[in-house]
This record gives C-alpha cells, sequence and structure tokens, in this order.
C-alpha cells in the first residue's frame, strides 16, 4: 500500500523550491553605491595621462602619430578661431554683401579643406595609434588574424558606412535632445558623455572582435562608468562651435584612445555586480542595469540604411537591412558570427555570455540541487 505524503509537507517543498527560484536582489542604497564608484572608477580612469605620457614616450610610433594629430588639429583650431575673432568682427560694420562673401570664400576655399583633410588624416592616425598601443598591451596574439574574402571586403565596406551613418545620426540625436525645453541641454550632454566614451572604447572592441551590437550592450550595461570616463572629453567640446568643438575633440582623441586600451570598466558582471559563490544577487529593480541609450540612433540608422537601400531589388534590401540592424554582429568587421567566448576587459578571464537568461535561470545555475542517485546514495 502506497504510503500518502502529508499535504503539509507538500507545501513547504512547494514554498521552498519557489523561494530558491526567486532571485535575490540587493538594496538600494548597496546599489547606489555600486554605481557611485562606477563613476569614481570612470572619472579615474578618464585622467590617465601619465599612462598617455608614458605610451608616447616609449614608443616612437606612437608618439610621431601624436604629434601630427597634434600639429594639424592645432591648424584647424587656429583656422577656426582666426575667422571667429579676427575676420569676422573686421567686416562686421562693413555691408552685408562683403561680410557675406568673405565669410564664404574662407569657409569654403580654406577652412572646410582644411577641417576635412584633418578628420580625414585623423582617422588613420588614430587607428594606427589604437593598433600599436593594443599590441603593446595584449601582445601581437592578442590580434586574431583575419581571411580577406570578397564577402567579408563588402561587409567591412557596408560597416563602415553603417559606423559613418551613426556618427552623423548620433550628432542629430544630440541637436534633437538639445531643443526639449528645459531640461534639454543637460540631456543633450549627458548623451554626448556616452558618445565620446563610445568612440574612445571602439578601437579596444573592434580589437577584441565585439560586434556592434555587444559594443552597445557593453556600454548601456555599464552606463554609470562610460558616462563618467566620457565627461571630461564632453565638457571640454562644449565651448565653442561645432567645427572648434570637433577639432577639440580630434585634438584629445588620440590620449582618450590609449586611456581606453587601459581602462577597466566596471561592474564586471552588471547582473552580479558583487560576485558570490553562493546565490547571485542581482542589482536594485529601483535602478535600471540597462540603459537604451543608443535606442533612437540605431532604430534612425536602420531607417536611413533602409531609404539608402531603395535601389536595390527586394531581397538585397532585406538582406542588407537584416545584416545592419537585428544581425549586424555578423558583418562587423568581417569577423563573421560572433564566437561563444568573449574576453572580459575588466578582468581579463573568459566569461560565457549568460546574460541573455532570465534572473530566475541564472539563479538556478547558481542553485544546483544534487541528482537523484546522488541523494539514493547520501
Amino acid at each position: 500500500m502506497s504510503r500518502q505524503v502529508p499535504y503539509e509537507y507538500d507545501m513547504r517543498h512547494l514554498q521552498s523550491s519557489s523561494r530558491a527560484a526567486y532571485p535575490s536582489f540587493l538594496s538600494l542604497h548597496e546599489t547606489i553605491w555600486i554605481h557611485t564608484k562606477c563613476l569614481l572608477k570612470g572619472l579615474l580612469d578618464a585622467f590617465r595621462w601619465d599612462l598617455v605620457i608614458a605610451t608616447a614616450t616609449s614608443d616612437p610610433e606612437i608618439r610621431s602619430n601624436i604629434l601630427k594629430s597634434l600639429l594639424l588639429n592645432s591648424l584647424s583650431l587656429a583656422s577656426i578661431y582666426a575667422f571667429d575673432l579676427l575676420l569676422q568682427p573686421l567686416v562686421h560694420d562693413h555691408p552685408s554683401w562683403l561680410r557675406r562673401n568673405v565669410g564664404w570664400c574662407y569657409q569654403v576655399l580654406w577652412l572646410l579643406p582644411v577641417v576635412g583633410i584633418s578628420f580625414y588624416l585623423n582617422s588613420s592616425w588614430c587607428n594606427t595609434i589604437a593598433k600599436r598601443t593594443f599590441v603593446l598591451q595584449y601582445g601581437n596574439r592578442a590580434v586574431q588574424p583575419r581571411h580577406v574574402t570578397y564577402t567579408g571586403m563588402l561587409n567591412a565596406l557596408a560597416t563602415s558606412a553603417y559606423r559613418t551613418v551613426m556618427v552623423l545620426t548620433s550628432v542629430i540625436v544630440s541637436f534633437g535632445l538639445g531643443a526639449i525645453p528645459r531640461a534639454g541641454p543637460l540631456i543633450s550632454f549627458a548623451f554626448m558623455c556616452w558618445i565620446d566614451a563610445y568612440y574612445c572604447f571602439e578601437f579596444v572592441w573592434v580589437a577584441r572582435g565585439l560586434s556592434l551590437a555587444s559594443r552597445v550592450r557593453h556600454l548601456e550595461e555599464r552606463w554609470a562608468y562610460y558616462f563618467a570616463f566620457g565627461f571630461p572629453s564632453a565638457a571640454i567640446c562644449t565651448w565653442g562651435s561645432g567645427l572648434a568643438n570637433a577639432a577639440l575633440f580630434y585634438l584629445l582623441f588620440p590620449a582618450y584612445i590609449i586611456m581606453a586600451m587601459t581602462a577597466r570598466p566596471a561592474p564586471q558582471d552588471p547582473y552580479n555586480p558583487l560576485p558570490s559563490a553562493d546565490v547571485v544577487r542581482y542589482p536594485s529593480p529601483l535602478i535600471p542595469i540597462r540603459l537604451r541609450i543608443f535606442a533612437i540612433v540605431i532604430w534612425l540608422n536602420d531607417i536611413i540604411v533602409q531609404i539608402l537601400s531603395i535601389t536595390g531589388s527586394a531581397g538585397q534590401i532585406t538582406r542588407h537591412h537584416r545584416a545592419l540592424s537585428h544581425s549586424s554582429e555578423k558583418a562587423e568587421e568581417s569577423t563573421g558570427v560572433e564566437p561563444p567566448r568573449l574576453i572580459n576587459n575588466v578582468s581579463g578571464r573568459s566569461v560565457r555570455r549568460n546574460e541573455f537568461r532570465s534572473p530566475i535561470e541564472r539563479t538556478r545555475e547558481h542553485r544546483k540541487e544534487p541528482s537523484m542517485d546522488r541523494r539514493k546514495r547520501g
């Protein structure tokens, strides 16, 4: 005759199982303190000028490219402020046709060519600085060799175009946020802090094989750190006009690339900021783990790319759109499908991509019960 299990035992067993499956959370003040420490760490990493000086003095190639960038961007700034502070006041009291024509001629014949050449050469020099700094920091083996194929070359061209559109879209979104009454300038400034931090860290992310989607997610899940890291450059680049601010950013860009190469963004695991061997403790639900900072930018990017792709066939449009939005990681820098294991740039250890699972699944993984065979033997 089978033995009946008491109803009270069943209820206690179900309650304990449900309690074990429910995720644990940190308190609100613990979560605030964690984000405060991330802010301070981001500010500290953004002022590591000693690392910039040490890196520049130790390698002649990096030093040469930094000096070339410094000279060219100084020329761009001098040209911009020469027009704003000297030439424009001289013709201010003259008839409108003279003031308009002098300003137009100066900008078209001198200012725009100098700034355009400066931006083009800066991108090349910054790439060289980033690659050389990455090799000095992590060694030649850190850069994985890639086979150049026709498809990979097309993917790289499409990705470069997408990143160019992303830069323009970020500027448009920044101006749009600034137009919001009262709170607009503060929101726009915070957005520019994240944008500056993204482009400073983009080189090291690409070198480590992170796709566009992974890079965006990495920043959005560590929003406190990256806001603080981008704060100094964004604050410096808000004093002048649009061209002057861009030239100032490119003047500081090589230094912040070097800082980003040696930085250790925090927290290591945004979903378990205080790692414990026994239990996963998530941040307080009152403070979001991930801020969708680039949601509008990515959405506008997909719309622009889709409009630009209208001239192709319907199948090509669909395939191109999917490659640049939902599956952009497969085409990013001709890397193919993203590997299942990534090198975490906080501690250097390998971390499996378990952050996409729900809190209950992650908690169950940390609280695995022994198998039935082991229970019977015990």
